[in-house]
């Protein structure tokens, strides 16, 4: 089966457009596990250095269920690495699509995976961006150069909750209960 071409958002004009919607915004999860509340995850977004990647995140926390990542799952928490979700098509790290198209290209790599709590683009090897994420709970060096870097954890009570639901993950990253983005949107 043939792979279809990443876009390059950067290439079309109207996608300009998508980013001017939402720049400059932060975002928010509010995550559960097992239908109770764990807390709120603030994220800010560097829009100076990824700004198709953040719209791309920013536009998808505004999105209704089943199209964006309103109650899709955390599906792989590994401690002492990071927490990945963002597929809400297959829930399984199978699925995603961007707004953009199914995928879309590496934006650049300007950004390292230097602390934990970074917020960086999960994907299936060169130029597969659709809508997976994974927020690191450790330095992720290794990651520099193959995952696009494009925001962070942004204050202490987030980061508190970032580290509750690693308490809940496994080597394999099967998660302790299901674990989901009970809401979502921008700040």
């Amino acid at each position: 089966m043939r792979r279809s071409a990443a876009v390059d958002p950067s290439k079309d004009a109207k996608n300009q457009a998508l980013v001017n919607e939402v720049k400059g915004k932060g975002a928010f999860f509010e995550v559960s596990r097992n239908g109770k509340v764990l807390g709120k995850i603030n994220f800010n977004l560097y829009w100076d250095t990824t700004p198709y990647t953040c719209a791309n995140f920013a536009h998808l926390c505004t999105k209704k269920e089943g199209e964006g990542y309103k109650k899709a799952p955390f599906h792989r928490v590994i401690p002492e690495f990071m927490l990945q979700g963002g597929d809400f098509t297959n829930h399984n790290g199978t699925g995603g699509v961007s707004i953009y198209g199914a995928k879309f290209t590496d934006e650049n790599f300007k950004r390292r995976h230097t602390k934990p709590g970074l917020l960086s683009m999960a994907n299936a090897g060169p130029n597969t961006n659709g809508s997976q994420f994974f927020v690191t709970t450790i330095v992720t060096g290794w990651l520099d150069g193959k995952h696009v870097v494009f925001g962070e954890v942004a204050d202490e009570a987030s980061m508190k909750v970032v580290k509750t639901i690693e308490s809940y993950g496994s080597g394999s990253g099967k998660t302790n209960g299901t674990i989901i983005i009970s809401d979502c949107g921008l700040l």
